[in-house]
C-alpha cells in the first residue's frame, strides 16, 4: 500500500494511525476514526481497511466528513462512529473501473492495496477530484453497526461500553461528562457502577470520580474522563478489561449513579 501511494505521488506523506485493529472488528475501526480524524487538518485522507466482507459486493466509498476531512474505506460498518458523531457530507462510490491499479484486475483479496491506497493517494495528491472517485451515494444507505446512545433515566445515566483502551485495559463509555455533571457528579464523589452483559450483571462496585489515576492508590478503580470527553473505567495500574472479562459493543451497558 505504500508503494502503491508513493508511485501515485512520492511527495505524499504517509503516516501509521494504527495496526493493531483485532482481526475482523470493524466496530472497533470505526470507533479509531472517530477518536482520531478531528485531531488532522482538514483535507487529510484517511484509508481504513477492516474489510472481512473483501471481494463480495459490499461497496467501496469515499466519505467527505463535515470536518472536511476524506474517509477512503469499505461500506461495512466503518463509518459508524464518524457518521454518527462528526457527520457526513457526501459519499461517493469509488469507481473500481478507473480507480484500481493498474494491472490489479484479477486481485479480488487485497483491496487495500489495489483500490483504496491507490485512490487515496490520487486524491492526496490532486491527481483526482471528489467528483471523479464515483457517483454520489445517498447518505441514507451507509452501512452502519447497531448503536446504543447513552441516556439519563431516574438519577441514573446508562450507555455501553465502546471501545477498549487496548493497552492498558481501560473502558471507554459512549457516556459524556456533561451526563455526570447533569446527576450533579463532581471530581472525587464516589459513585455506583454496574456493567452488564446482555442483562446480566457482571460487576458492581462504588469508585471514586477522579481526575486522574492519582486519585487512586495501586489496584483500586476509578472512573475518569477520556481523550474525547467521555466516561472512562480503570483500574490504577492494571487491566480491568481482563481483570472482570469485560468486552465492547452494545451488549455491554454501563450504568452509572452518584454514591
Amino acid at each position: 500500500m505504500y508503494g502503491v501511494a508513493n508511485c501515485v505521488d512520492p511527495a505524499i506523506r504517509i503516516f501509521d494511525l494504527t495496526h493493531r485493529i483485532p482481526p475482523f472488528d470493524i466496530w472497533e475501526g470505526s470507533y479509531r476514526l472517530l477518536q482520531t480524524i478531528e485531531y488532522w487538518p482538514e483535507n487529510s485522507v484517511f484509508v481504513s481497511v477492516v474489510d472481512p466482507g473483501v471481494g463480495t459486493d459490499r461497496r467501496s466509498v469515499v466519505a467527505r466528513t463535515a470536518s472536511n476531512h476524506w474517509v477512503v474505506t469499505p461500506d461495512n460498518g466503518t463509518l459508524t462512529h464518524v457518521h454518527k458523531e462528526i457527520g457526513i457530507k457526501e459519499l461517493r462510490l469509488i469507481d473500481e473501473k478507473i480507480n484500481r491499479l493498474p494491472n490489479s484486475g484479477a486481485s479480488h483479496t487485497f483491496h487495500g492495496r489495489d483500490i483504496y491506497a491507490y485512490t487515496g493517494a490520487r486524491l492526496a495528491s490532486g491527481k483526482m477530484t471528489f467528483e471523479e472517485v464515483g457517483p454520489k451515494l445517498d447518505l441514507g444507505l451507509i452501512v452502519t453497526l447497531p448503536y446504543i446512545d447513552a441516556y439519563r433515566k431516574n438519577g441514573k445515566v446508562y450507555g455501553m461500553i465502546d471501545v477498549l483502551d487496548v493497552r492498558y485495559g481501560n473502558l471507554w463509555t459512549n457516556i459524556s461528562r456533561p451526563a455526570l455533571i447533569d446527576l450533579n457528579i463532581d471530581y472525587n464523589d464516589h459513585v455506583n457502577v454496574a456493567i452488564k452483559h446482555n442483562s446480566i450483571l457482571v460487576y458492581n462496585e462504588t469508585m471514586i470520580y477522579g481526575r486522574s489515576f492519582a486519585a487512586t492508590k495501586k489496584g483500586e478503580p476509578l472512573v475518569y474522563i477520556n481523550s474525547l470527553d467521555n466516561v472512562a473505567i480503570a483500574i490504577n495500574q492494571q487491566s480491568f478489561a481482563e481483570k472482570y472479562g469485560i468486552g465492547t459493543g452494545i451488549h455491554w451497558r454501563i450504568e452509572i449513579e452518584k454514591a
